[in-house]
């Protein structure tokens, strides 16, 4: 809970952060402004579709619902049971957050806090980063499927050698990850121990025999509502993508939104859809009007997290 009182211990370092945040998110945006056509941008955005954005809206919304059953599961099986209508409210508070907020994790950080009082911080910390990671990792395993599936089927999409080498890149960046998490395994001391912790939370909140598949199933949903909400703005903006289109291009494009640079991904995610919106034959400008769109859709589905904010503000009194 933010009031006057936290403001002042509010670190300033954090503060620096979070400007420099803001300023790189406007400088990305007034730099994509120049590098193409501005004014068409503000054209298909104002020639929009608007049943095709509310399908849009409906599938983000989905999502949610669904990444907060997912993160219920997960955090059942750390000894941190909740309901879901907490769960659910707890997710969309989360994702207001992360995506209103510079810093695109503070939403989850809390979500942890809040959640500390049954099994402890560091439980309640795992349960988000385990439901975060499945989540990557389901959108990463799309990606990856799909460029294989492209790359092998004559006649299909063609990616460019830049794009096909990005791709080859990530794979062994995350390949690497999982052997520097080996590696810290063998360190011994603490660091191995930590290691271990978080490796024994992942075979129980993601790999144990009844609750992997209902992981899995979930994690493909949560990706498909993803992924159907941007085609579905780039839809309602005049592109139509085609299925491998959809799950080679647009898991890129959300890639991009990881970096920490910008607040919500805004900047970094237009950015890589006007790079890479030609690979489709269409233009870069289509590519940042769909990318406007999909990021207004998200953080519209993301209000109901203000109502949950006030309604606890309203039961713990009047704020400061």
């Amino acid at each position: 809970m933010f009031n006057a009182d936290s403001a002042q211990k509010f670190p300033t370092g954090k503060t620096a952060s979070a400007a420099l945040r803001l300023a790189v998110t406007a400088a990305l945006l007034a730099l994509l402004w120049q590098l193409t056509d501005g004014p068409q941008v503000v054209t298909l955005l104002a020639q929009t579709q608007w049943p095709w954005l509310l399908a849009a809206l409906a599938t983000a919304h989905g999502q949610v619902l669904l990444s907060a059953l997912r993160w219920r599961l997960t955090a059942a099986q750390l000894d941190q049971p909740m309901r879901r209508r907490d769960a659910i409210g707890e997710y969309y508070l989360s994702q207001f957050v992360n995506l209103a907020v510079p810093g695109g994790v503070l939403g989850d950080a809390g979500r942890a806090v809040r959640q500390r009082h049954q099994a402890g911080m560091l439980r309640a910390a795992q349960a988000v980063v385990l439901e975060r990671l499945v989540g990557q990792v389901a959108l990463f395993s799309v990606l990856f499927l799909g460029v294989f599936v492209v790359v092998l089927r004559p006649g299909g999409l063609n990616l460019p050698e830049w794009l096909s080498d990005f791709v080859g890149w990530l794979a062994l960046g995350l390949l690497g990850v999982v052997i520097a998490g080996g590696v810290l395994l063998a360190v011994p001391g603490r660091v191995a121990r930590m290691t271990a912790g978080f490796v024994a939370a992942l075979r129980l909140g993601l790999l144990a025999p009844r609750v992997w598949p209902r992981q899995v199933v979930l994690s493909l949903l949560i990706v498909a509502c993803n992924l159907g909400s941007f085609a579905l703005c780039a839809r309602a903006t005049g592109t139509v993508l085609s299925f491998a289109e959809t799950v080679t291009i647009l898991p890129l494009i959300l890639t991009a939104m990881m970096i920490p640079f910008s607040v919500g991904g805004w900047g970094l995610r237009e950015g890589a859809a006007a790079a890479i919106w030609p690979v489709i034959g269409a233009q870069a400008e289509a590519g940042i009007a769909a990318s406007i769109a999909f990021g207004l859709v998200i953080l519209v589905a993301s209000l109901p997290g203000i109502w949950v904010l006030l309604a606890r503000r309203g039961k713990l009194g009047p704020p400061a």
